[in-house]
């Protein structure tokens, strides 16, 4: 695995071991980031990477030009590849690592502009964490096509081998 474009394009990153999170592939990175760049929302926003696993979406937006990350990961073996790839890139200004379950970290999240949300395989609380969610766009990556709930609109959806990839907006 490695980040695709920007500053640290071409760097490779660590993996967490075992089967508790979903690694993000090469080609869907790059395909959100093109979807993300022509809207020209990712240079100077602040990100949430939640569920952040190896935190590979967040350093992607990083190095295209986000402000800030935060990422939210609870699994230890991630948590050590994910300080692990932060400390590599010199990113310690500019990302904080929250060690905790998203669900419950969610509500106090305030001043984020995107949410790259990319839970554990099997994942059923979309609703639920949506409704939580205080931001103008979310990239949801799951095994089918994430519904937009009321207050939310689906930009798009697209397929890339087993994984689906949604961006919502949230409605004025």
């Amino acid at each position: 695995m490695r980040v695709i474009s920007g500053e640290f394009g071409g760097r490779r990153l660590v993996a967490p071991e075992g089967t508790t999170t979903r690694p993000t592939t090469d080609k869907v990175r790059q395909a959100v980031f093109n979807s993300l760049g022509s809207m020209g929302v990712v240079e100077g926003a602040v990100v949430a990477d939640l569920y952040a696993g190896s935190g590979a979406l967040g350093i992607e937006a990083l190095s295209r030009g986000a402000e800030r990350c935060l990422f939210v990961e609870r699994d230890r073996s991630a948590l050590h590849a994910l300080r692990d790839n932060i400390a590599a890139l010199g990113l310690a200004e500019r990302a904080t690592v929250h060690a905790t379950d998203v669900m419950a970290w969610v509500p106090a999240m305030r001043g984020v502009d995107i949410a790259f949300v990319d839970p554990p395989y099997a994942f059923d609380s979309w609703p639920a964490l949506l409704a939580l969610l205080q931001v103008d766009l979310v990239v949801a990556e799951a095994d089918d096509p994430v519904d937009a709930p009321e207050g939310w609109d689906q930009l798009r959806s697209r397929r890339y081998g087993r994984t689906w990839v949604t961006l919502l907006q949230r409605l004025a």
